[in-house]
């Protein structure tokens, strides 16, 4: 666990000093915005890529490697499987190595430099995110659900054609990361679900419609695994081990009810506010459920990343005297939760051949 503590530290330095070092982004002669620097963000990029890539355990990260090590992935097995993009992918690099760390190295790679390069290019304080990435438990479970989170950090980056209403485009990198993970899929009708203003009616049905589904999860729990009854989570339905940790589910609705509070300003300050809203506000309905049955909670890998951006700005959304100790007050709040999730709950031990603390 200690290599995981010096790398909070270190990225949240390098985040820090990326805004500290901020160069503005003008339009005419008058800046608007400022973009954190490119060289401290390099540096936040490849310690997440070398602690992520170099680790030998964490969740089913033992699984993939052992996988790799023992599979030949001929044509003929790539194409029986239902994620054939993950399939060809292995068969590319066993072609060069048996060595199954480069697996976890490049899946490494490309998850967190696409998804530090989305909170660097939408985040309000960058350091701020790339913080609540790391406490909030993502960067972790990163290391866990591999192929899901590779699919969904690919997605993740197509944020833009999101924001900007470009289906077209959205559902081309949707259809190419659901190749890695099948679950990919849903993102095309929630596209539609999210492009619309926040806290509207249709966010408040949307609420109904998880405390209705919180409350009567005995009887509609049927209905709900045959939604996703081809899916690679079908065999889950007769897998009891409880619900996902209500804290979990605060910790989501935390950014929302700030959100909603200062929903007119946040429009104005963000232009995209409202779609990263209704994202995070499905991680918060998603995590809810979950608290039935876990399983649920692997579909907030797909939303929770637009909590940790929602965040970044509702700090801002205080006025200016308060500020700076909301600033401190979430520093402290996560990190706490990060001790409680992963040293008291988890127990967390992170293993490499190459990094040893």
């Amino acid at each position: 666990m200690a290599i995981l503590w010096v790398n909070l530290v270190v990225v949240y330095i390098a985040s820090f000093l990326s805004r500290y070092l901020a160069t503005p982004m003008a339009i005419g002669h008058s800046p608007i915005s400022f973009r954190p620097n490119k060289w401290m963000t390099a540096i936040v990029m490849a310690t997440f890529v070398l602690i992520a890539g170099l680790r030998n355990n964490i969740g089913d990260t033992f699984f993939y490697m052992y996988a790799y090590t023992f599979n030949d992935f001929t044509w003929e097995q790539v194409k029986t499987e239902k994620d054939i993009g993950f399939g060809i992918l292995q068969m590319i690099l066993k072609s060069f190595t048996e060595d199954p760390q480069l697996l976890i190295f490049l899946t490494a790679l490309v998850t967190n430099v696409l998804i530090v390069y989305v909170l660097y290019k939408y985040s309000r304080l960058f350091e701020v995110s790339i913080y609540i990435y790391i406490t909030s438990g993502l960067y972790i479970v990163s290391m866990n659900g591999v192929r899901q989170f590779l699919a969904s950090a690919i997605v993740f980056a197509a944020s833009k054609y999101l924001f900007e209403g470009k289906w077209q485009k959205y559902f081309l990198v949707v259809a190419f990361a659901s190749t890695f993970h099948e679950s990919a899929l849903i993102l095309i009708p929630i596209y539609f679900i999210v492009r619309r203003k926040a806290w509207t009616t249709s966010t408040f049905v949307l609420l109904f419609l998880a405390v209705m589904l919180i409350l009567g999860y005995n009887v509609l729990s049927d209905a709900l695994f045959a939604a996703i009854a081809d899916t690679q989570y079908s065999g889950y339905k007769e897998f009891q081990e409880g619900g996902a940790n209500i804290i979990r589910v605060a910790i989501g609705a935390v950014p929302l009810i700030f959100a909603y509070l200062g929903r007119n300003k946040l429009r104005e300050i963000f232009p995209h506010g409202d779609y990263v809203v209704n994202m995070s506000l499905l991680n918060f309905i998603v995590m809810a459920v979950a608290t039935q049955n876990w399983i649920f909670a692997r579909f907030t890998i797909y939303f929770g990343l637009y909590n940790v951006i929602l965040m970044s700005w509702v700090i801002s959304l205080f006025v200016k005297r308060q500020q700076k100790f909301i600033y401190y007050a979430v520093l402290g709040f996560y990190l706490i939760y990060f001790y409680y999730e992963n040293v008291v709950t988890l127990n967390i031990i992170y293993k490499s051949d190459y990094l040893k603390f």
